[in-house]
């Protein structure tokens, strides 16, 4: 896992239990088989393509505040 993309993921997602989350639900959706919402190279981990994901915005969330709130 590229430590650069975490740093930057860490700004869109400021709680680390929610950024891993989200995270690993993702990565574990790539496993099975969905497509990458993201240009990719052939050796890409699916970690690194789940926090471009976020990074670039594809991969969104909403927090547990705004859920009670609505």
């Amino acid at each position: 896992m590229n430590p650069l993309l975490v740093e930057e993921a860490s700004k869109i997602v400021p709680s680390v239990p929610l950024l891993v989350n989200l995270l690993s639900r993702r990565v574990r959706q790539l496993g099975l088989g969905q497509r990458p919402m993201i240009e990719t190279g052939p050796f890409a981990q699916f970690a690194d393509i789940a926090l471009q994901e976020i990074i670039e915005g594809k991969l969104t969330y909403e927090s547990p505040e705004k859920a009670t709130a609505a």
